[in-house]
């Protein structure tokens, strides 16, 4: 499960902030972070709502008084904010709200891995189309557009536009 969280980060991000100056290669980073934790076994502490605003107020505090760098690192925090929301994992709140329920993260399954073969499948193709719909919408096939992207994570700033 890749292309469902970068994809979907990526448009839903777009949608709610309509900013062409957040860093979207951060949110889609963020948003396939947590998978890491399949080589633990089970959802950890990047899977939980502690680490998530944790890493949110270390990105606010590090870059107090650098607006610039603050608006490309908290892509970061929204990226893994977004894992949070697409894999579900408040419905297992041992997990979501640790340590609040006890140190044990209990013996919840990843659920990138726990949905079966056909829902990962068609999540996957939601994905990459998320992505294709971000790569006309945003004009990817420019090559001035793609540079931006590429080198600053950055959309075309007519997009801003109402």
């Amino acid at each position: 499960m890749f292309f469902w969280f970068a994809g979907v980060s990526f448009a839903f991000v777009w949608m709610v902030f309509r900013s062409p100056a957040l860093d979207y290669r951060l949110v889609m980073a963020g948003s396939v972070l947590p998978i890491i934790e399949v080589v633990l076994g089970g959802p950890r502490l990047l899977h939980t709502l502690l680490f998530s605003v944790a890493l949110l107020g270390v990105v606010m505090l590090l870059t107090r008084d650098k607006r610039l760098v603050r608006r490309r690192w908290i892509s970061l925090a929204i990226g893994v904010m977004m894992h949070l929301v697409l894999d579900g994992i408040w419905t297992e709140p041992t997990v979501f709200w640790w340590p609040f329920f006890g140190l044990d993260f209990g013996l919840a399954a990843i659920p990138e891995l726990d949905r079966g073969a056909a829902v990962a499948i068609v999540m996957e193709l939601v994905g990459l189309g998320a992505l294709a719909w971000c790569w006309f919408t945003f004009d990817l096939k420019d090559p001035d557009h793609r540079r931006t992207f590429v080198q600053t994570g950055h959309l075309p700033r007519e997009l801003a536009a109402p």
